[in-house]
């Protein structure tokens, strides 16, 4: 059982480190670099991939002894798709100004790599709970590096960080820098942030192996 647990455990958490779809593999750049403008956008597309991807992972697991191998692609997309055209008419429906700055990005959640990835080399291959687990990992780690990389390009494209109502600061605290609006602001604020977490994680394994050989 306890093993169980810590298994449930590694699965949830290895998306924000060792397997960060954004930071580590590099996956979903497309939407990463597109809808990052601002964290509010960041946010409603990371809540969306959380549930496509926990959906599609969690079906894939249950049917993957059914699945015969040489089609299992296209029972993906099938799997996958379902999901997303719930997102959408819900986003249509009850959020249509965020459906519309989202854009082509909803409904290419389809070909979403992350989804792609996490169905082919996990979900295909494991049981339903860990399956499960790895999608909630993996999807709230791609939630938080949106609305990290959005909330930077934002507070310095605008000087201020809205979400919904709330606006902080009231007024803006510099004169804002527009191009971190623009792609190339995107492809600097990611490039950055990838930069600092290699750092921080090699500086950890460093650190580890040594006091592992003081030991």
């Amino acid at each position: 059982m306890n093993k169980n647990k810590a298994s449930l455990g590694y699965d949830f958490i290895k998306g924000f480190i060792q397997e960060n779809p954004t930071f580590s593999l590099a996956v979903g750049m497309c939407p990463t670099l597109a809808v990052t403008t601002s964290l509010v956008n960041g946010f409603w597309m990371g809540v969306a991939v959380i549930f496509v991807l926990t959906f599609s992972n969690v079906f894939v697991s249950l049917l993957r002894k059914v699945i015969p191998d040489e089609i299992r692609i296209p029972v993906f997309i099938i799997l996958i798709a379902t999901p997303v055209v719930i997102v959408e008419l819900v986003m249509k429906a009850y959020m249509p100004a965020m459906y519309n700055i989202l854009g082509i990005f909803v409904p290419l959640i389809v070909v979403n790599c992350i989804i792609f990835h996490r169905a082919e080399a996990f979900a295909y291959r494991n049981p339903v709970l860990n399956s499960a687990m790895d999608a909630l990992g993996s999807g709230m780690a791609f939630t938080l590096n949106l609305m990290l990389i959005g909330g930077i390009r934002e507070f310095l494209g605008t000087g201020q960080i809205a979400f919904g109502s709330a606006v902080f600061p009231k007024v803006p605290l510099f004169e804002p820098a527009a191009v971190m609006l623009t792609p190339p602001g995107g492809f600097i604020t990611l490039g950055a942030l990838m930069a600092l977490l290699n750092i921080a994680v090699a500086r950890a394994s460093k650190r580890k192996k040594s006091e592992s050989q003081v030991g």
